[in-house]
């Protein structure tokens, strides 16, 4: 009895919080089969026009065979630290100006102490997140010692092009769009890692949430300098989260007019992090934390139960952390103080 008035209430909150965004658009689907026209990997035939869902398909399959080479980025040469701004060309390039000059917040080790262990952490925010969220997790890892770097990722903040409120171009109902944001995603993570390095930092760490959560594991899967990992809300498979999720709901709205799940699926799967398990199963001295929770009407539980018992398949190492509250709740008092708790101690303990 307590606990379905508990379940109510929280649904309710969850509901509440989730429903506040009043700019939410419906835009019209589009395969967007040119974004990735371009994409060279084995096997894989040029798009020349024709049937867009069946290329795409294609193409998912030939990026989970050659992740490698997909994820594969560049090194930036024009790394600027303005301040507390770190600034670079983003390795991969969109139509848009502002999205291709990335921005990261640099939070580094207080006056007057020493960085013994030579840690650093890269933290990822959750979709449409704005610029002062998650500053606040980052100052805690300051405050240990352990400095942390703030991205923003693709189509956020300042990388926003106009007319856009919302980071609608980072996951919409544009197929082609939403893979390349993905994929720029994780070079630019990688970009970031690559700072780190050249600022001395041996020993990194990386925490996403949400959709940042997503981005950082398939980052992780194919760079070995990820020694410690924190994915805050996970999930199996990309689309199972938009076709069902609270906040998606706009999105379905237009992919339900052309798509059911299943082809959703096999248009999206090589952004789910399902498909990389025995990938990142691969790096057994990486240490991980997963955590999920139990009234999530974003990522559902299910899904994220599944990820998990693929992980347990896999052998990876991993510490699981499951909270009694929502996807939107998580950030609200008292939850975001537990959650912060065990990601900010599990980066502190595991990282050097």
């Amino acid at each position: 009895m307590l606990r379905r008035r508990y379940e109510r209430w929280l649904d309710r909150w969850e509901t509440d919080l989730a429903t506040r965004a009043t700019d939410r658009v419906v835009r019209p689907f589009e395969w967007g089969a040119e974004w990735l026209a371009d994409l060279e990997l084995p096997g894989l035939r040029r798009f020349t026009g024709g049937d867009e869902e069946e290329w795409l398909a294609e193409v998912n399959k030939a990026i989970i065979l050659n992740g490698d080479l997909y994820f594969q980025h560049r090194t930036p040469q024009d790394f600027t630290l303005d301040g507390e701004w770190l600034r670079f060309t983003s390795p991969l390039e969109t139509p848009y100006a502002e999205n291709n000059l990335v921005e990261a917040r640099w939070f580094p080790m207080p006056e007057g102490k020493e960085n013994r262990r030579k840690r650093a952490v890269l933290v990822l925010p959750h979709w449409n997140s704005h610029a002062q969220q998650h500053v606040a997790l980052c100052q805690g890892f300051q405050k240990l010692g352990i400095p942390a770097l703030r991205l923003s990722l693709p189509y956020h903040d300042r990388r926003m092009p106009p007319p856009l409120t919302r980071a609608d171009y980072a996951v919409s109902s544009n197929i082609g769009r939403t893979m390349h944001a993905t994929r720029q995603a994780v070079h630019d993570i990688r970009a970031c890692v690559d700072w780190l390095e050249q600022q001395g930092f041996e020993n990194i760490g990386i925490v996403g949430t949400s959709l940042g959560s997503a981005y950082a594991f398939l980052a992780s899967s194919y760079d070995t300098r990820l020694k410690v990992n924190v994915f805050n809300h996970c999930s199996a498979r990309f689309g199972d989260v938009v076709w069902t999720g609270l906040s998606t709901r706009h999105i379905k709205a237009s992919l339900e007019q052309n798509l059911t799940l299943e082809r959703l699926q096999r248009v999206w799967d090589a952004m789910s992090p399902r498909f990389y398990m025995d990938q990142f199963a691969r790096h057994q001295s990486k240490k991980n934390l997963f955590i999920y929770t139990t009234y999530d009407t974003t990522f559902l539980p299910q899904y994220s139960e599944e990820i998990l018992a693929c992980v347990r398949r896999s052998g990876a190492p991993h510490k699981l952390v499951v909270l009694p509250c929502g996807h939107y709740t998580m950030g609200e008092s008292p939850f975001k103080f537990i959650v912060g708790y065990h990601i900010i101690s599990h980066v502190a303990r595991k990282l050097g």
